[in-house]
């Protein structure tokens, strides 16, 4: 069986296992073969969310919510099955969905305060899901059907007296839309549509612009967005290739869509299979990023998922060294030349962190060109 792990993971990939077990929900006889996934987890680390159930795994499972080494049942709505997908920074507010008791999947907000689940509610149709909450626990993201039967990202907000906003977050021309991750104030919304043209493209919403086709990787056809930094200017996911695999991808404004694959390719152990699957996380501070992907070295080529957690910022020796590659060379002049004018979140390229890619950026590499080569 599977049980729900918590991990402490320098700068590069490090593919992990786990340090603690969160234990399972006593739902099942005999207790000793219930499983549990974790999902979400409160900005101090403290509480997590998920789900536990029996080995026949979809007959029985419910949302947890684990705190001080116990792991509490959060129910349903009425019905048998519940899923908890996120938590707010406190950790108080959990999202996700559960069956009510027609046995109908509906989004759920549940908080600490208020000691029961709440139905979200829907966009005119019967079913719904939440999947990420807000730091303060009022704005949730998710899908819900509309009257029609399709199924679009919704944005809602509530608290514990009631849902407030439903909010249809439309498409990207298709029948479908779905959101995953929501930025610290709500805002900002990301998540995976369908086009006019049929295929699935990431999005990126805000409140004043709609959504934003985040597009794809060069030969690729299809992305997902998975989450979005606190501040919603860092996208990640995952998107299909060229050669039709997976990758983990980044989206910033400036930057648009990167395979982290490529960006990175110098911390990855360079066989033609090892690589980063998908984005499935980011910190609110847009330096670390967790999923899952492959390496044959650690699995001794043997083809398996493995989780990673990547840090995107290198120490910068010798200093210049934008491509953390050990080399001041015409790649990162390049990559000063390429972002030059950003201001605001411009990454590695603003070398001096001064908040903008200008000449004192373009100086350091030129003086340092060379080093380490």
């Amino acid at each position: 069986m599977f049980n729900a792990s918590t991990w402490i993971a320098n700068y590069g990939t490090s593919y992990v296992a786990p340090s603690s077990n969160l234990g399972t929900l006593e739902i099942c006889d005999p207790p000793a073969n219930n499983w549990s996934w974790a999902f979400g987890i409160s900005a101090n680390g403290s509480i997590v969310v998920g789900v536990s159930g029996c080995p026949e795994a979809w007959v029985v499972h419910n949302a947890f919510r684990w705190v001080g080494g116990s792991m509490q049942n959060l129910g349903t709505l009425g019905g048998e099955l519940s899923w908890a997908y996120d938590v707010s920074a406190d950790g108080a507010v959990v999202v996700g969905w559960a069956d009510n008791n027609e046995g109908v999947m509906r989004a759920f907000r549940w908080e600490e305060a208020c000691g029961r689940m709440q139905d979200l509610g829907t966009l005119g149709g019967r079913r719904s899901i939440a999947y990420a909450v807000s730091a303060d626990g009022h704005w949730i993201s998710g899908c819900a059907e509309t009257p029609d039967g399709e199924v679009h990202a919704v944005r809602w907000y509530a608290d514990c007296s009631g849902v407030y906003l439903v909010q249809d977050l439309g498409t990207l021309g298709g029948n479908y839309s779905c959101a995953y991750g929501i930025s610290e104030n709500g805002t900002i919304v990301v998540g995976e549509s369908k086009t006019a043209e049929g295929t699935i493209h990431a999005f990126r919403w805000t409140s004043t612009d709609g959504m934003q086709d985040l597009g794809i990787l060069p030969g690729g056809s299809y992305s997902r967005a998975y989450d979005v930094s606190a501040d919603g200017f860092i996208v990640v996911g995952e998107a299909s290739n060229s050669d039709r695999r997976l990758h983990a991808f980044r989206w910033t404004p400036a930057r648009g869509m990167e395979d982290l694959n490529q960006t990175y390719a110098h911390l990855l152990p360079g066989d033609p299979i090892s690589h980063l699957a998908a984005g499935a996380a980011i910190t609110p501070n847009g330096r670390y990023i967790v999923g899952w992907g492959f390496n044959l070295v650690l699995t001794r080529g043997a083809m398996r998922e493995m989780g990673y957690t990547l840090d995107t910022v290198c120490p910068l020796e010798p200093f210049g060294d934008i491509d953390c590659d050990g080399c001041v060379s015409d790649a990162d002049l390049i990559a000063v030349l390429m972002a030059w004018g950003c201001c605001g979140r411009c990454g590695s390229a603003d070398i001096n962190q001064d908040g903008c890619v200008d000449d004192a950026d373009l100086l350091i590499v030129l003086i340092n060109l060379g080093r380490g080569c």
